[in-house]
């Protein structure tokens, strides 16, 4: 069974630092794309960075640039989102998700796996 379980949410002043976790069980985190995906409140799920599994790349939307980072640990099958200068639109839900697809990969529809998320709120 595929397993992804994220931690580290919370609630934070803007201008403060998060580190959300992803502890993946079930397959290899060196094997899959693996991504960070934002659901704002009434909003859909958009995806926010991505790290390769070809190179250990990363993809990064506009929002994420110079302040979020996405880095992986193969040795202990977990991914983790780094989160710098935040701002009450980062507010929501964060989901971690593992694509079987090589290189970078943004598209909900290009995940397989997912976790169950993590909530993030930050106050103005």
């Amino acid at each position: 069974e595929v397993q992804l379980v994220e931690s580290g949410g919370g609630l934070v002043q803007a201008g403060g630092s998060l580190r959300l976790s992803c502890a993946v069980s079930g397959i290899t985190v060196g094997d899959y794309a693996m991504g960070w995906f934002h659901q704002a409140p009434g909003k859909g799920r958009e995806g926010v960075l991505c790290i390769s599994s070809r190179d250990g790349t990363t993809t990064y939307a506009n929002s994420a640039k110079g302040r979020f980072t996405i880095s992986s640990d193969k040795a202990k099958n977990m991914v983790y989102l780094q989160m710098n200068s935040l701002k009450p639109e980062d507010t929501g839900v964060y989901y971690c998700a593992a694509s079987p697809y090589d290189g970078l990969v943004m598209g909900l529809s290009e995940y397989e796996y997912w976790g169950q998320g993590t909530q993030v709120t930050v106050s103005s």
